[in-house]
């Protein structure tokens, strides 16, 4: 290895034994192995600037978070959860089933899986606590239902991926449809088998007229999804222009169909969406720069070479690639992942006839795994903490959920028509 290289590992390590912010640490690896190497930092710079300014798909990420951000703060959650809860709510483990659902109706609002958690979370917990569930079991549905939320379209880290590999958002995003809806299963049944096992309690029924009641008042939220697929897909807007329309749109429902949010609230979702756009920026920003280096120390090229020296079988690519993610997913956050790890495996993805939109799809439900596997799965210490409940409780339960999602990992990444099969059938999508 060369000496910038070292500095740059070294440098990369010291960020995790500093505790230090990732997308500055990950900026101050990049700017040590510049010193170092004696390249440009402006050439650099330049062309991490290029890279937003040139990037239309980029765009839609702030504009997701901004969806997000106003469907949280503008209780939009409260009727996509009665909508949920009438609709599942009287079978056992009712409000277990009504954890998941919902999280699969706000997925097709936000992408994101840290939102879900936070926004829907604390009043499913509560919910569920109210009714005598126990926490831990509360907690660890939460987390692992979140992770529906960038499976799903939209998708934040889709998004992402998308301008890392070049591959279609759209067909990312319908690619997404089919695993999301699997996982949902999976997560129910899970559900229906600790329910009987432990006698959870199933919800108040709610008759028709009640049932009718609730998705009246949820028409405006669960048309987020439908007027975003359907403006997608028949070719009126872009992924990007559905960001508009879906911060947009949420706005309207947020302030005039539920009249959930003043203008202390507008300014309160201002403030935390440009924080989490800076904070994505700074990932995209050093994303472009470990690209660089990638590709100047011929990193991916040694490693497809060690890969490919191993293997040249596609689907034990994938179980290395599925294995690897899932022990640094342990351990590192998942957008450290994406915007470091993933890039160096995309040219082997190529090579051994992988199609891309399915990748994507393989990394993206890996890394949502990796939210919710312990020690340091964010998802877990998010639940955790808006509920009270203890760390070790939320662990004890989360096992039994990653198996599920394990299971329904497996199928789409050795069956790769569950990906492909919507956007082959309704986006004549060939690869």
């Amino acid at each position: 290895m060369s000496a910038p290289l070292i500095v740059f590992l070294i440098m990369f390590v010291l960020i995790f034994v500093l505790k230090m912010p990732i997308p500055m640490g990950l900026m101050c690896a990049c700017v040590f192995y510049f010193i170092v190497s004696g390249d440009a930092v402006k050439m650099v710079a330049q062309q991490t600037l290029k890279t937003f300014y040139t990037n239309y798909t980029i765009v839609a990420v702030p504009l997701f978070i901004f969806a997000a951000n106003v469907m949280n703060s503008g209780k939009v959650t409260d009727k996509v959860f009665g909508f949920a809860k009438g609709f599942v709510g009287r079978f056992k483990g009712g409000l277990g089933h009504v954890n998941v659902l919902a999280s699969l109706v706000f997925s097709g609002m936000t992408g994101s899986a840290i939102a879900d958690a936070s926004g829907l979370g604390k009043m499913e917990i509560d919910a569920m606590r109210a009714e005598g569930y126990d926490d831990g079991f509360s907690c660890a549905v939460t987390a692992a239902s979140a992770t529906i939320g960038p499976i799903f379209p939209p998708s934040i880290p889709m998004v992402i991926y998308s301008m890392l590999s070049g591959a279609s958002v759209g067909a990312l995003f319908m690619g997404g449809m089919v695993p999301g809806v699997l996982l949902a299963i999976a997560l129910m049944l899970y559900v229906a088998f600790v329910a009987h096992k432990r006698n959870y309690p199933c919800s108040e029924k709610v008759n028709l007229k009640g049932f009718l009641l609730y998705t009246f008042r949820a028409i405006p939220a669960i048309l987020t999804p439908v007027i975003l697929l359907v403006g997608i897909y028949t070719g009126v807007m872009t992924p990007t222009e559905a960001g508009a329309v879906a911060g947009f749109y949420a706005l309207l429902i947020a302030v005039f169909a539920y009249r959930m949010m003043g203008w202390k609230d507008l300014w309160r979702v201002l403030v935390d969406t440009v924080r989490s756009v800076g904070s994505v920026s700074l990932m995209i920003g050093a994303a472009t720069c470990i690209s660089y280096i990638v590709a100047r120390e011929q990193i991916a090229v040694q490693v497809g070479n060690l890969i490919l020296s191993l293997t040249t079988n596609k689907y034990m690519f994938l179980l290395i690639v599925n294995i690897a993610i899932l022990i640094l997913g342990m351990f590192i956050d998942t957008s450290v992942i994406q915007v470091v790890f993933i890039p160096i495996l995309l040219p082997v993805a190529r090579e051994l006839g992988i199609d891309m939109v399915h990748f994507g799809l393989v990394v993206v439900f890996n890394m949502m795994v990796g939210l919710s596997t312990p020690p340091f799965g964010m998802l877990l210490f998010i639940t955790s903490g808006i509920s009270g409940t203890p760390l070790k409780d939320v662990i004890k339960e989360i096992w039994l959920p990653l198996g599920a999602m394990l299971i329904v990992l497996f199928l789409i990444t050795y069956v790769p028509d569950i990906v492909l099969i919507l956007p082959r059938l309704l986006l004549g999508y060939t690869g």
